[in-house]
């Protein structure tokens, strides 16, 4: 299901937890500032200034994926869901607010939400790893992983 890397399935599972743990924190702080520094309608009159295309409806659904998003990602829940809607989400500020020339956030430029658009989208591709709700809940009997089609196990079979 994983890329060989060359490290222990062990290894892997938990460097992908803390990258998970590492994102989640980040995305869920910065919700929480949308949620509770600048309060929803704070945000919204940001983003309206900011040029963001309907700032009503955008600013509460940036706040919510970020914070329940984040949340869903430490835990390992709906992965591959949860890692496109907060790409999109941040390729979103991205294209509307950061698209400069200077790279350097500290002058509103684009790294940060570059860094957390390739992040989710890594884990969103490559799997949350074994230790994670989405394991417990779609491994299958033998804890191998994703059910597979008979087809997929006589391809398997056959390798």
């Amino acid at each position: 299901m994983y890329a060989t890397t060359g490290l222990p399935t062990s290894a892997r599972d938990i460097i992908t937890l803390i990258a998970r743990i590492g994102l989640g924190a980040i995305f869920i702080a910065h919700g929480w500032q949308k949620f509770n520094e600048w309060t929803i309608a704070g945000t919204s009159d940001s983003f309206a200034q900011m040029g963001v295309p309907m700032a009503d409806i955008a600013a509460p659904v940036a706040t919510f994926v970020e914070l329940i998003g984040g949340a869903l990602l430490i835990l390992g829940a709906l992965t591959p869901i949860v890692g496109f809607l907060l790409a999109a989400n941040v390729i979103g500020a991205l294209v509307i607010v950061h698209l400069t020339p200077t790279p350097f956030v500290d002058q509103g430029g684009w790294e940060l939400v570059a860094a957390l658009a390739a992040g989710a989208l890594l884990i969103a591709a490559a799997g949350p790893g074994r230790l994670s709700v989405d394991r417990l809940l779609f491994a299958d009997k033998k804890g191998t992983g994703r059910k597979r089609s008979s087809a997929s196990r006589a391809v398997a079979a056959d390798a």
